[in-house]
């Protein structure tokens, strides 16, 4: 009895081969582009998708964010200064049509366009700007990128310049630079302190021009600063003012000599 099954197991084998090969699963992340006899007939995903072996074609094309590494480019600077940059790019597919249809490898395309990108936007900058403005860099390189690879159906979500490196001469100099930067800093806040102190005395004699018994007190209280001191001697000058006012005072009338 069991024989008489055998003529038909070869056609069930057949079939579910052809069954389990046309049948698809794509996750959430992935969509399948669809050919029919060579020509795009839709974007089908995530889940179960049937195709007809034979007939129809399934291309997968990932949608999550993918991190792109630049690798590292000679860039000769405005101010012809020669260093190396390396960058990491990342974008994601927006169109699963465009992106297998419009372009062959959609990630080397962009990593090309991005290498040449990346030369192009640093080598209008000079190295001081590469230094110090690498968020304006990154922008500017990711707008040219992201209006590029738009017509392949590309988002370019960001781009950011990961290392600048210099060789030993510049770095030298750069050193020479900074210390030199420092040190007229620290030369103007001197300067300023001089003029402030500067100013500062000038309205001090103006005050004491005005009140002459103001110097005499202040002298006084020099004095008296002075005999605080371990010194039993002191040598000072008697200024002539003092010398004045008490002449001045002896020869009041009306006081007893």
């Amino acid at each position: 009895m069991s024989f008489e099954f055998l003529p038909y197991l070869p056609p069930l084998i057949f079939l579910l081969i052809i069954l389990a090969s046309a049948i698809r699963i794509l996750p959430e992340y992935q969509r399948g582009v669809v050919f029919f006899l060579g020509r795009f007939q839709g974007v089908k995903g995530p889940g179960l998708v049937i195709v007809i072996p034979g007939l129809q074609q399934l291309v997968r094309v990932d949608l999550r964010v993918v991190a792109l590494d630049v690798p590292s480019q000679d860039v000769i600077s405005k101010d012809n200064v020669t260093v190396r940059v390396n960058a990491v790019l990342y974008y994601r597919v927006i169109d699963p049509e465009r992106v297998i249809i419009r372009v062959e490898n959609y990630s080397e395309a962009t990593s090309q366009l991005a290498q040449t990108t990346l030369r192009s936007v640093l080598g209008k900058h000079d190295l001081d700007e590469m230094l110090s403005e690498r968020d304006k860099l990154n922008s500017d390189i990711q707008e040219i990128l992201d209006a590029q690879t738009e017509e392949w159906g590309i988002k370019v979500a960001n781009v950011e310049i990961k290392h600048v490196d210099l060789n030993e001469s510049m770095i030298r100099a750069i050193a020479r630079q900074a210390e030199a930067e420092r040190e007229r800093r620290a030369k103007i806040i001197h300067a300023e302190g001089e003029l402030q102190a500067a100013e500062k005395l000038v309205e001090a004699a103006k005050i004491l021009a005005q009140q002459p018994s103001a110097i005499q007190l202040r002298y006084l209280q020099t004095l008296a600063d002075m005999s605080t001191g371990n010194t039993s001697t002191i040598v000072f000058p008697l200024p002539i003012d003092l010398l004045v006012g008490l002449s001045n005072r002896q020869d009041t009338p009306g006081e007893t000599r």
